[in-house]
Order: structure tokens, then sequence, then C-alpha cells
């Protein structure tokens, strides 16, 4: 009968977790607030910025402050130095991804996950109506709510240990 609770103990929490990953949205995640500067930037400017705030990403704005671009830590090792570019001399505009898909924080959850998962971003920014940047998500951010979700018996599992222990629980 321990096995039985267990295993309904651990399928009630997942049901809980696929329910929050459904039913959830992106501001519970606690988006931080984005960098915004202009295409004129330079990518020196963005680096000084993204490292003052410890941030992953800079949103490029228009003169509206519409998002027009962002700048990620891959773009800066694999467009700019991968590439020989000087930083100091590098304007945004000129090494942003272009149009990036945005989210709003009323969003659900499973967008973020389904924007990191699929396309791959680290890093998605959340916009308002007027597609005004006003927060962005990270993949940390996911992962500190997941564990945040999940069943304590997996998340007190010591590191190496594994479901699989028959005395314990099925193979199933």
């Amino acid at each position: 009968m321990e096995f039985h609770d267990r295993a309904q103990d651990i399928e009630d929490e997942l049901q809980h977790v696929r329910g929050a990953l459904l039913d959830d949205i992106i501001a519970t995640l606690g988006p931080a607030e984005p960098i915004c500067l202009p295409p004129t930037a330079t990518v020196e400017d963005a680096i000084a910025q993204m490292l003052e705030r410890r941030q992953a990403c800079v949103l490029i704005v228009d003169t509206d402050r519409r998002l027009t671009g962002i700048l990620t830590e891959r773009d800066v090792l694999m467009r700019v130095a991968g590439a020989g570019r000087e930083p100091r001399r590098t304007a945004l505009r000129d090494v942003m991804t272009p149009n990036p898909v945005a989210l709003t924080a009323h969003d659900r959850v499973a967008y973020a996950v389904h924007c990191m998962s699929v396309a791959g971003f680290r890093t998605v920014p959340l916009v308002d109506t007027e597609r005004r940047p006003i927060g962005i998500v990270t993949v940390s951010d996911v992962i500190h709510w997941l564990a945040q979700l999940f069943p304590e018996a997996v998340l007190n599992m010591p590191p190496g240990d594994t479901l699989k222990r028959p005395h314990e629980m099925d193979a199933g």
C-alpha cells in the first residue's frame, strides 16, 4: 500500500504541474525589467548594460519605444566576436535579430516553454499591446517556476539517484 500511496502522490503532483503549465500566465514567472537601447547604440554599450544588470539580452527599440530587435549573449559571441567585429564600432542594428518573437505577460507559461524548446530561445521579450517592451522571461525563470511545482519526492533525490529502485517503486 505504501508504494501505491507514493505513486498516487507523484501522479497528483504531476497533474498539478500540467495544470500550472497550461493555466499559469507568464507574469507569475516574475519577469525582469528589460534593458532597452536604440538601434544606433553600440555593442559595447549593450555589453556594459548586460553586465551591469546581469541580463542575457538587450531589446532594441525605435523612437516610439516599440520593439524592433534583440541582441543576446549568443549574438555577441557569434555575430560580433566570432565575426571579428569591434564592439565599440558596431551598431546594434547591424547585429541584432530583427522583429523578434515576443509574448505578453498574460500569455500562458506554455507559450514561453514552446518558444524555448521548439525555437531554441533562451530569452523571450514581453511586450504590451503597442509592442513596447515590459519585461523579459528567461529559461532560468521557467526552471525556477518548475522547481516550485515539482514533486518533493523528485526534488529531494540525491544526485545520481533514480526512481528505478525495485524495492520502492516499479520500473514502469
